[in-house]
């Protein structure tokens, strides 16, 4: 029994197995696809750093990594697609094969936000890979090149997503129950 308030684990929606099989074969198109070229994965903090470390193991070019960490205003479960940027990029992206590594793509306005500042900045290439998405979430029409999964649209937590910042270190996606 839980206390009054207090959130649990629900539904595992990925396994930890579906997971690393699925970062696998994303590794290894985004290798396919890149191939002869070099490329820089900008991990979105915190909630992509499992996803992007996992998936840069399987990655066989050569790559380079930086980190960006956007605040988006709304409630806590909706985006008002209002950023703010906690910490740029450290490098700059002109001419640059760039790879957007998010955790979950939900209304995709944040998204959006971040393809068109770093769109500005001229790289020559600007893809997105996101882990999840929520299709029934999304209010704005975005290309995501890779995927790792769709899921419904229910509160997640694990593999770096977080509920108040817990969570994040379980090795597979699953339904917080409130």
């Amino acid at each position: 029994m839980r206390a009054p308030g207090e959130s649990a684990i629900g539904e595992v929606l990925v396994s930890a197995e579906e997971v690393q099989r699925r970062v696998a074969e994303l590794g290894e198109q985004i290798s396919r696809d890149y191939a002869g070229r070099s490329l820089l994965l900008i991990g979105v903090l915190k909630g992509a750093v499992f996803f992007l470390s996992d998936l840069m193991r399987f990655i066989d070019i050569p790559v380079e990594v930086d980190f960006m960490a956007v605040a988006s205003y709304g409630s806590a479960t909706d985006s008002s697609g209002v950023v703010r940027i906690l910490k740029d990029l450290d490098a700059a992206i002109e001419d640059r094969d760039v790879l957007i590594v998010e955790d979950i793509v939900d209304s995709g306005l944040t998204l959006q936000y971040l393809m068109r500042n770093l769109g500005s900045r001229n790289p020559r290439t600007l893809e997105v890979c996101a882990l999840l998405t929520k299709p029934e979430r999304r209010k704005v029409d975005l290309p995501t090149r890779y995927v790792g999964f769709e899921i419904p649209n229910r509160f997640v937590v694990g593999y770096g997503l977080d509920y108040a910042e817990r969570h994040r270190n379980l090795p597979f996606v699953a339904v917080l129950e409130r």
